[in-house]
């Protein structure tokens, strides 16, 4: 139920039909919109009924596997529980057939860049590693080929921990990147989110570790409820336990051993973001048995990832960056400001409930302009013009289409500006996705 964009939908359907099973792919969405996952199950023996759900397929079958963006109070999956029908998802059904420890990373922001880090880490090891979940793909038709020596790294959103929890499953190495406000369309409240995300640690056993960020008021509370070992990490605070920066190192203060990696002058990824995923990575890589030269190799390198504060192109010295995966207003406030240069942001897009209130504020502190895009424009609009204190106003825009605000945005930059696409909100209201939206923005400016 729900096939997908992600990867996911498409894993677990190529798994089951080449175990034998009798697939039917049900989703809401058309063959148009579903074409490359579609695509990916060419030729196996798969039914489908796209464009709706049909009650008959939730009354009759022996399971129904659930999407993680699926809703939870939905009719369909209503129909299955009263028709005593079993129910369970892609993530938990890798877990549970999974031979390789776990490192599961979540957070509302810096997941992927996190995840990424530290898969590359550890494929500098001798150690086999493998790099899955919300990242894009399953793991589940990689099985067969996962041994138990290896090691296994994922991206959790907080959809996917929700099922693991109901499962009593945790990864052996949790990392949390932060916490801030997120699909509140999907939650009743903050407190539902935050309980979704706590899945990474609650079931842990007590040789297992957390890794959790210093700098954020949130998990500072985590830690009475971490049933293993906990690390900590800072950009600001010296530790005694985990990761932090002294100059240009970073610090690794873990089991009563100490090492220092000289590289932050090194960082290609701006923001402290950024250096915050890097020690996150440092430290899971760390115990996982990474050394301090394979850590700095990757971090010295990394170019960041594609739609995540992505540089594009320079053009008649202006930057362009493309950070359309940037779709809550925390994540937005910090590619804004990881420059020190004017920037001019275009932003918007649908509405997923999110406070703006702060994202308006560094809006109307740190840009030279701002193009507002999508249901949410108006609305970011009024409350940057009531955040903003100079005298001199602050352009801003709404223009009706995204390549009219890019138009726009291109003809107000000059020599030095830099363009940021960093929308602070989902895509679904204009774009399939965040990936179509950040390859629509990279071609009108490969375009210039």
């Amino acid at each position: 139920m729900g096939l997908g964009l992600f990867g996911g939908g498409a894993g677990i359907a190529q798994f089951l039909a080449r175990q034998g099973a009798q697939v039917t792919v049900t989703d809401l969405r058309n063959v148009t919109e579903l074409a490359p996952s579609i695509k990916q199950l060419e030729g196996l023996p798969v039914t489908y009924r796209l464009g709706g759900h049909c009650d008959e397929d939730f009354i009759n079958t022996d399971m129904v596997i659930i999407n993680p963006a699926v809703p939870k109070d939905s009719r369909f999956i209503r129909i299955a529980r009263n028709n005593h029908v079993p129910m369970d998802t892609e993530i938990h059904i890798f877990f549970q057939l999974c031979p390789a420890p776990i490192i599961g990373i979540t957070g509302s922001n810096g997941k992927s860049t996190t995840t990424t880090l530290t898969g590359k880490i550890l494929q500098q090891t001798q150690r086999v590693t493998w790099v899955g979940g919300n990242i894009g793909k399953s793991l589940l038709l990689e099985l067969n080929e996962i041994k138990p020596s290896d090691i296994v790294v994922l991206e959790l959103s907080s959809f996917q921990l929700e099922e693991l929890h109901n499962a009593k499953k945790s990864p052996v190495i949790s990392v949390v990147t932060n916490i801030s406000p997120n699909h509140l369309d999907r939650y009743s409240d903050m407190a539902g989110y935050i309980q979704a995300k706590k899945g990474v640690i609650l079931h842990q056993k007590s040789g297992d570790y957390a890794i959790l960020n210093y700098d954020d008021q949130e998990l500072k509370r985590w830690e009475k409820e971490c049933k293993g070992n906990v690390l900590w990490y800072s950009t600001k605070d010296v530790l005694t336990n985990g990761a932090f920066v002294k100059g240009n190192d970073i610090v690794l203060s873990v089991k009563g051993t100490t090492i220092t990696v000289s590289c932050v002058s090194r960082i290609k990824i701006p923001g402290v973001h950024n250096l915050q995923n890097i020690l996150a990575a440092s430290c899971a890589t760390y115990l996982a048995g990474a050394n301090g030269q394979h850590i700095e190799k990757v971090v010295a390198t990394f170019p960041g990832l594609e739609h995540r504060l992505e540089f594009v192109r320079e053009v008649n010295s202006v930057r362009y960056y493309n950070d359309s995966k940037a779709t809550t207003p925390e994540s937005a406030i910090a590619a804004i400001t990881a420059f020190q240069t004017p920037v001019i942001l275009i932003a918007g897009g649908y509405d997923k409930g999110s406070d703006f209130g702060e994202f308006a504020g560094a809006c109307a502190k740190r840009t030279k302009s701002v193009v507002l895009i999508g249901k949410t424009a108006g609305k970011i609009k009024e409350l940057i013009i009531q955040k903003k204190t100079q005298k001199e106003p602050l352009p801003l825009f709404t223009p009706n289409t995204f390549k009219e605000a890019f138009q726009q945005a291109n003809a107000l930059a000059k020599s030095g500006d830099i363009v940021l696409l960093s929308p602070a909100c989902a895509s679904y209201d204009m774009f399939l996705n965040y990936e179509e939206r950040g390859r629509q923005f990279k071609t009108m400016v490969q375009a210039l």
